[in-house]
């Protein structure tokens, strides 16, 4: 685990029927300030502890997929659950082998501000940073 990442702590595992997959634990990094950001928004929009952060992965985008955040108080049978110093993160069982290993970090510049996804497994990224390809 890189310097500027929180412990995680994994509370539900996606399996197949074949068994379990062998993918990355967890499942997620999310950076302190990505942390930070979220517990920001989240309190901004409204919404108490009991809201996770869903990522997501959806066709579409520039290099044909694209990642997407929202909040989400239900989590879905099939879903992978990660925890960072208050949040939780959730993640669907069809986004998951997309995004497994990502790091979610949130960055500002001169263009502006947002999260950023560092994912191992995008073969190719386009310059919008919300979408990438494998």
């Amino acid at each position: 685990m890189a310097d500027n990442q929180i412990p995680s702590e994994e509370t539900s595992r996606h399996q197949s029927a074949s068994g379990a997959q062998s993918l990355p634990t967890p499942a997620i990094d999310l950076t302190p300030k990505a942390v930070e950001m979220v517990k920001k928004t989240r309190a901004k929009e409204g919404l108490g502890e009991s809201y996770a952060l869903r990522v997501s992965v959806t066709g579409g985008g520039c290099s044909g997929f694209q990642y997407s955040l929202g909040f989400d108080s239900e989590q879905q049978e099939g879903d992978t659950v990660v925890a960072f110093d208050g949040i939780r993160v959730m993640i669907d069982e069809v986004s998951l082998p997309y995004v497994a290993g990502t790091t979610l970090d949130y960055v500002e510049g001169l263009h502006g501000a947002g999260f950023k996804f560092n994912n191992p497994r995008a073969a190719r990224t386009c310059g919008c940073g919300s979408s990438f390809s494998v």
